[in-house]
């Protein structure tokens, strides 16, 4: 149907108009006044129906029948019916009955706000509206109405409201008011409040309420969550604070909290992201922990920190150049003492490790720049180490000698020389240290260069010889100097700032080949065998550098008794490497994959490869200027996957050669070897299996449950390593709101249950010669989930020390999917992180503060 514009035509007025003199006069000049009055409708009305439509011209009103819509400036209107009105310059708008009930609400659109309801009345003049039966949603927000006021674009009336972010036609719940004013994308403000769940009034009450509706962040308050005297540190509160929306790229949250036993902490929390450009985020702890009474023996008090800070630079900010952090420092026993820090898996951990990274490629050349800053930190031994920074300069391979277009065929063209450059400030203190003058005291410095050249030549047809020849100097900006002190009948050793360097270099030769051997069947669904071994035999020459910087310093009363040293033993990159080496290594891989027929013969498939043994490893090695001794241990290792990839196995170990004698209770090689046999010394096997209920469908996607799961067999998933945050949204930090409110549909009766486990199983040997071998580690953990139905999940995480007798850290997660609600439960039954969590509240941002949370926190050992 053609839009018409909805005015009416014009009848000519001389067509009724008697002659009169009237006529005749001269016409006013007030009519080409220049002031106009302003009409109420002033755009063009568009309009379309699919049955009918009437216009009145005797009451000037038009009807819109079915499929009604309307367009005027930014208002789009679609009805069963719509009546306008230009006398009155108004518009009505509802629905039409039929058998199915009341249908085609109206659907009022205005600029970015959406509304149904059951009838709307708007003015054109006035700008106002009167709705009965509102629903519109406000962000995440649904807002359901009886009568409804519109006095303006910004601000609208409502009476008998429910609010809810559900988005069921009966929604689960809702929080009912008998008054509310609604700023369209701004604010709500109601009365007298009532929580309803299912259509159940609930005891909870709230005088008033304030719910911002801003698209974007808002400053405002944090509701802490009361701890009733779950432990010795009394009542008091948790995560209380404020948060500042300070602008559209960083926000900052400050929390804190209250205990009635004088223990506080205080966070600082900050996120910025500029698009294209970088992202991150900012963490400060700070916590003052008082233990029982002031005046009493097992008074104690303890003061912790934490800061965290992680940096990453977008790709596409500069192509050439990248800039990362990731830090993580503070006292050492914050997670095993923190009042406020549920991240049970963190006191697990024994290091805090942190480095701030920048790298630059000099584009056009080979060289390629980076700068870090790194920190290692041991919570058991609270020891610090840090580099402050630490530069490297590489340079990747250049040949000089390559032929026309970079062409290398013979060994002078394929010869290539790399060069590396670094320097670094290590700082190396303890936690009482840390941030102190005395932490740069026994600062060490240093750089050191590195290059080597190397090529290849093809030898006997078969076999590849590659000549290479290493060069590296050693800058040292500190040494040490050992004097004997009588007084004390001890050596005192100074260190001193000075400049001083040495100079190394080695050369070798290897000699290489690949062999090759397959076995074939002509039985059965295995076709062949391969067996591929790579032999290697090399040579390496190494003076002895350290000779000529030896020095002697008497170390007891007796003149004769002296000691040997360096300036260099204490430096960031040791002393001179000491002693003539003059040796030949020996290496052995193998490598064993299997062909197999498809189960089909007829079948078009290909047959399948599978590798039976992804490596077995030998090496060893003999120094020909030693004098006894002279073969070292053999190492090996070997690795292989089984069962389709799921079990993955690891073993690697050391052979000695030699026997061992008692001397003064320690184990002695001697230089004879062992009765035609070599000694276990040592042993280590690893085993990660995991399984799921997925593995047992016919129509399985393995490729699409590994990319899901995102574990391979060497990397269980721990299912409750995720961080636990009980005050949070969801009771979980890792979450997405995306699909905060999506609806499972579950059938009534479910024989399959989804589950997964993960299974990792440890143990090493060690033997010294002279006493049996003896089992230093033997565990075994188990973690995986059990989907007991699509929003009923319990996932565990937990292991038995075979050799122990007892079970490990063990860690248990209820979880249940409430729709717009969130059930989560968290459990370490035993141990010393005993601790639970519980929290349900709803999944919304916008209403993150309906939640009940409750927790028992680990018993904190300060000393």
């Amino acid at each position: 149907m053609k839009k018409d514009t909805l005015y009416p035509k014009k009848t000519d007025s001389l067509k009724f108009i008697k002659k009169d003199s009237v006529l005749l006069k001269t016409k006013d000049t007030i009519v080409n006044d220049s002031i106009k009055p302003k009409e109420v409708i002033d755009d063009i009305i568009t309009h379309v129906a699919k049955d009918y439509t009437i216009q009145d011209a005797k009451n000037k009103t038009v009807t819109l029948y079915n499929e009604a819509n309307i367009v005027y400036t930014d208002i789009d209107l679609k009805a069963g019916i719509i009546i306008i009105d230009y006398k009155k310059n108004t518009l009505f708008a509802k629905g039409i009955k039929d058998s199915t009930g009341y249908t085609q609400r109206p659907v009022f659109k205005q600029g970015g706000q959406e509304s149904e309801q059951d009838s709307i009345q708007y003015n054109f003049k006035s700008k106002r509206a009167l709705i009965y039966g509102l629903k519109t949603k406000q962000g995440e927000m649904f807002t359901y109405g009886d009568k409804t006021k519109r006095v303006n674009d910004s601000t609208i009336y409502i009476r008998k409201i429910k609010f809810t972010t559900s988005d069921k036609e009966i929604p689960d719940y809702y929080i009912r008011t008998d008054k509310a004013k609604l700023v369209p994308g701004k604010k709500i403000i109601v009365g007298l409040s009532n929580l309803v769940l299912a259509d159940v009034p609930t005891p909870l009450f709230l005088p008033f309420a304030y719910f911002p509706m801003s698209e974007t962040s808002i400053s405002g308050f944090l509701i802490p969550a009361f701890d009733t005297g779950s432990t010795s540190r009394g009542i008091g509160f948790q995560n209380g604070g404020y948060y500042f929306a300070i602008n559209d790229y960083v926000d900052l949250a400050v929390q804190g909290d209250a205990y009635s036993n004088g223990s506080w902490g205080v966070r600082f929390n900050s996120n910025y992201n500029k698009r294209y450009r970088f992202s991150g985020t900012f963490n400060l702890n700070f916590e003052n922990i008082i233990n029982d009474i002031r005046g009493f023996d097992d008074f104690s008090k303890s003061v912790n920190y934490n800061i965290r800070w992680s940096h990453n630079q977008d790709s596409k900010a500069s192509p050439n150049s990248r800039f990362t952090a990731s830090v993580n420092l503070g006292s050492s026993q914050f997670f095993r003492q923190s009042l406020n820090q549920f991240n049970v898996a963190q006191t697990q951990n024994n290091t805090f490790n942190s480095s701030i990274n920048y790298s630059k490629t000099f584009v056009g050349t080979p060289f390629n720049m980076a700068v870090t800053a790194t920190h290692q930190q041991n919570s058991n031994t609270e020891s610090i180490t840090m580099t402050l920074p630490s530069l490297t300069l590489n340079m990747n391979r250049v040949f000089p000698f390559a032929g026309k277009n970079g062409v290398k065929k013979n060994p002078i063209q394929k010869l290539g020389f790399n060069y590396n450059m670094q320097g670094q400030y290590l700082i190396n203190t303890t936690d009482e240290e840390f941030f102190t003058s005395k932490m740069f005291e026994t600062a060490r410095s240093g750089v050191q260069h590195r290059t080597s050249t190397n090529t290849n030549i093809k030898a006997f047809k078969y076999f590849t010889l590659s000549p290479s020849a290493n060069y590296e100097e050693t800058w040292q900006f500190d040494y040490i100097q050992k004097e004997y002190d009588p007084t004390v009948n001890e050596v005192v050793t100074d260190t001193l700032r000075g400049f001083k360097t040495y100079r190394e270099y080695n050369v070798g030769l290897s000699l290489s080949t690949n062999i090759y051997g397959t076995f074939n069947f002509k039985k059965g669904r295995l076709k062949a065998i391969r067996h591929t071994i790579r032999p290697s035999i090399s040579y390496s020459y190494r003076p002895d550098f350290k000779d000529k910087y030896i020095r002697q310093v008497q170390q007891s009363s007796d003149p004769l008794d002296l000691q040997e040293y360096t300036i260099f033993d204490q430096g960031i990159y040791g002393s001179p490497s000491g002693g003539i080496s003059n040796s030949i290594g020996i290496t052995l891989n193998n490598v064993l994959e299997a062909k197999v027929a498809p189960k089909d013969p007829d079948s078009d498939e290909e047959d399948e490869k599978i590798m039976l043994l992804n490596n077995l490893n030998f090496s060893t090695s003999y120094n020909i200027a030693a004098d006894s001794l002279r073969w070292s241990n053999v190492s090996f290792n070997a690795g292989t996957r089984l069962f389709k990839d799921k079990l993955a196995l690891n073993f690697n170990g050391s052979l000695d050669p030699y026997q061992v004698v008692e001397v003064n209770g320690s184990a002695v090689r001697i230089n004879k070897f062992n009765a035609g046999i070599l000694r276990l010394t040592s042993a280590n096997m690893t085993a990660n299996y995991s399984i799921s209920s997925r593995d047992f469908e016919k129509n399985d996607k393995k490729d699409d449950d590994k990319n899901k799961s995102g574990n391979g067999a060497n990397n269980p998933p721990d299912t409750m390593g995720a961080n636990i945050n009980p005050t949070g949204r969801l009771g979980m930090q890792n979450k997405t709101t995306s699909n905060q409110n999506k609806t499972t549909k579950t059938d009534l009766y479910r024989a399959k249950v989804p589950w997964s486990l993960n299974l990792v199983y440890s143990a090493n040997y060690t033997n010294n010669g002279l006493e049996p071998g003896k089992i230093g580690v033997h565990t075994v953990g188990f973690s995986g989930n059990i989907e007991l139905s699509p929003k009923w999940k319990i996932g565990y995480s937990s292991g038995y020390d075979i050799k122990g007798g007892a079970f490990s850290f063990s860690r248990f997660n209820f979880t249940r999917d409430l729709d717009s609600w969130q059930f989560n439960f968290n459990w370490v039954p035993f141990g010393t992180n005993s601790s639970y969590t519980f929290f349900i509240g709803v999944k919304s941002s916008t209403l993150a503060d309906l939640k009940w949370d409750k927790n028992k926190p680990p018993d904190r050992v300060l000393f």
